[in-house]
């Protein structure tokens, strides 16, 4: 039996249609899944977090290739399913709740007897963002995050900041990780068959960020302020979004030697960095 016939038997057998509220495509195309289990490096040593495991297609050869592996499934339909399709595997571990409510900090911890942590998961689309920054910004002990996302968002994702797909994401993927592309998947390789393609996106967790800011919060927050008028100037998005005055924030890049006439997208990582570290000296001294 074929992958295809596979996914189409379980789900005649469990009576499935999939969910659009929850974004679920079926995967389908074994090679694909092959692909992205090789790519992830997985092995015994490996505790595997996936997300939105669904019917089970990725979960089966992870099983099979992981020391353990634990799937956070928030349709409690999957729930049965999973249940006993993997009630054999002595490595299987299932959650049924919102990735987003759950604590992966204490869920590492409690299997802290393995050598490497890695999420390897294919991401419901309309929820790709909050769940990849959630991994992020807890800071957990991740070595590396693969992950099926829509192909349009793994461009912003693994772009360089600076390119011509840079977006505000893009900076704090870079400031965590090393990010990839190492697969794209045809819209064909999925039941049922989306409205777009996808790729598959690597991020090697870094073990501190890319560079170092005073003031963390601050610096994400001048970035994001940034990006919300992407065709307006800096000093103007900066000003408008009452980050501070033009004034301040016109005298902080010529002082870096910056264009006063440049937009967001055309900064580095280290630009905003250096904005960021003298903004907070300003505010600082007030």
């Amino acid at each position: 039996m074929n992958l295809i016939q596979e996914t189409k038997f379980i789900m005649n057998k469990y009576n499935i249609v999939a969910n659009k509220g929850y974004g679920q495509n079926f995967l389908i195309d074994e090679s694909t899944v092959n692909t992205i289990v090789s790519k992830a490096n997985v092995c015994k040593e490996d505790l595997i977090i996936e997300i939105g495991p669904g019917l089970g297609t990725l979960t089966s050869l992870l099983l099979n290739t992981a020391g353990k592996v634990i799937c956070v499934e928030l349709d409690s339909r999957m729930i049965k399913i999973l249940t006993e399709r993997f009630s054999l595997y002595k490595n299987f571990e299932l959650i049924n709740n919102d990735i987003l409510k759950v604590n992966l900090k204490k869920l590492i911890n409690c299997n802290s007897n393995f050598k490497n942590v890695k999420v390897v998961a294919n991401l419901p689309y309309y929820i790709t963002t909050p769940i990849i920054m959630k991994l992020l910004e807890d800071k957990l002990d991740l070595k590396s995050i693969t992950v099926m996302v829509q192909k349009e968002v793994a461009a912003r994702l693994a772009e360089k900041p600076g390119g011509k797909e840079t977006g505000s994401i893009t900076y704090s993927i870079n400031y965590y990780t090393n990010p990839k592309i190492i697969l794209d998947v045809s819209k064909d390789c999925f039941i049922p068959s989306p409205k777009v393609d996808s790729s598959v996106l690597q991020l090697e967790v870094l073990d501190k960020p890319k560079i170092e800011v005073e003031n963390e919060q601050l610096f994400f927050k001048i970035i994001k302020s940034a990006f919300i008028q992407k065709r307006k100037t800096l000093i103007n998005s900066l000003s408008n979004s009452g980050i501070e005055k033009k004034e301040i924030i016109e005298n902080i890049l010529k002082e870096l030697q910056i264009d006063t006439k440049v937009r967001a997208e055309q900064l580095t990582l280290n630009d905003f960095g250096n904005i960021s570290d003298k903004l907070n000296h300003i505010k600082n001294c007030l």
